[in-house]
């Protein structure tokens, strides 16, 4: 028994001492995986941050920036005398063979949106290599404007097709070359047309210019002015661009609800013709 129980004994100390040798090992193996897949995954990180942006991610940023339906009511609120509420929709409508994408895009009086005053399409695509800008902008006229109203608002199915929409882009209109804001500005993009580099004909313009700039959260600044041949000023806004920002879905019917004063119709026509005047 006495041998028994000595050999017995070295058996469970030889057992003891495998089993800590082994658990010291699988330790040291998880230990290893765990560093590996830390170092993977740093590089992995690392990587990712320090990739640079391409010219196509920055079309694509502009892109989204630009589209859905945004609102210049507290501007409108806040200077009533020079700006109106004016909603301004806008969402992809195709894409073009070289990638660049096309929006269609309306403005119209918020208190009739049904309505709109302005249509155009935007095409959207990384500046060309030699121009020191990010992102080019340019409108177009619309072939039958008449058939796009509220095209946004439609279902896809009661939109006209990419091909028709490709089809139906008219006349060249304003190009904006954007660039990258400098840190510690508020916006994202900003650029403008080249001066008196596009003809233009309301109101005893004789050509216009533009200017264009992506903040965050999506809001947009957006300054469109008319000249004539002496250089004076004769459509637009003077006091600085309009800014449009996302409006919540529940906030669209109430829009002025905050101001609660009447608006007869007559002022209404007033004010209609007036900005139509500024387009």
């Amino acid at each position: 028994m006495g041998i028994g129980s000595e050999s017995g004994s070295g058996s469970g100390s030889d057992d003891s001492s495998s089993s800590s040798s082994g658990g010291g090992w699988s330790s040291v193996a998880r230990g290893v995986v765990v560093k590996t897949l830390v170092l993977i995954g740093g590089a992995l990180l690392l990587k990712r941050l320090t990739k640079s942006t391409t010219r196509w991610d920055h079309a694509r940023h502009v892109t989204r920036s630009l589209s859905g339906e945004k609102f210049s009511k507290d501007q409108a609120a806040r200077d009533p005398d020079h700006y109106f509420n004016i909603r301004m929709s806008s969402c992809p409508a195709a894409e073009m063979v070289d990638g660049s994408k096309v929006l269609y895009f309306e403005q119209a009086f918020w208190r009739s949106p049904q309505k709109p005053f302005r249509q155009r399409f935007y095409m959207v695509k990384p500046c060309p290599k030699e121009l020191k800008c990010d992102v080019e902008v340019s409108s177009y006229a619309i072939r039958d404007a008449e058939e796009y109203k509220n095209f946004c608002d439609r279902s896809k199915d009661q939109r006209p097709l990419p091909e028709e929409v490709i089809g139906d882009i008219a006349e060249h209109l304003t190009t904006v070359h954007l660039k990258r804001c400098e840190r510690g500005k508020r916006c994202l993009y900003e650029g403008s047309t080249p001066p008196a580099s596009f003809p233009n004909l309301w109101n005893g313009a004789s050509y216009c210019t533009s200017e264009l700039a992506i903040l965050k959260n999506n809001e947009i600044h957006s300054w469109d002015r008319g000249y004539n041949d002496e250089g004076n000023q004769v459509w637009g806004p003077k006091e600085g661009p309009y800014e449009f920002k996302p409006a919540p879905a529940s906030s669209t019917n109430d829009m002025f609800s905050s101001l609660n004063f009447p608006i007869q119709q007559s002022i209404e026509k007033r004010i209609e013709g007036s900005f139509v005047l500024q387009e």
